[in-house]
């Protein structure tokens, strides 16, 4: 019989969440609109849930957490497929600035009415009092690590 670990608690916690986003990332990836990967959902989430007008692509990069180079790959699929315009600054002639086209908008759109269903399915065992009780902790711990990134 082995002994069994017992873990900090703050690891616990990250580990679950770990879990939880695989697991849900996963299941998301199986219902995106054909063409729209999750990088490209988390880019236009970004934008439309922000209200961002405008970003450059580094802003994007930093806040998504990903190398400028994969920001590009995931950018230039995006204006592909006419969910993003990427334009020159007309602030800055070196940079670009990124705006989401209503064609990304309504793809995003797609996308959370795509996902709503599976949400309501995996989360049966929960309530919505459930739901709200952890929304304020989860939200206070997402910014404590915000402000502790770089």
């Amino acid at each position: 019989m082995t002994e069994s670990v017992i873990d900090p608690p703050a690891f616990v916690v990250f580990n679950e969440i770990g879990i939880i986003e695989h697991l849900s990332r996963t299941a998301a990836e199986r219902v995106m609109p054909h063409g729209l990967s999750m990088a490209g959902f988390t880019v236009l989430n970004h934008m439309v849930r922000l209200g961002h007008a405008q970003r450059a692509p580094a802003q994007i990069a930093s806040a998504v957490q990903v190398t400028r180079g994969a920001m590009t790959g995931t950018l230039r699929r995006l204006e592909t497929e006419g969910w993003i315009e990427v334009t020159p600054d007309p602030m800055d002639g070196r940079g670009k600035v990124v705006r989401v086209t209503r064609e990304g908008q309504a793809i995003r759109g797609a996308a959370i009415h795509a996902l709503t269903p599976m949400m309501e399915t995996m989360l049966e065992g929960m309530d919505l009092v459930e739901l709200a009780a952890i929304l304020p902790t989860l939200q206070k711990l997402r910014r404590i690590l915000d402000a502790a990134r770089d």
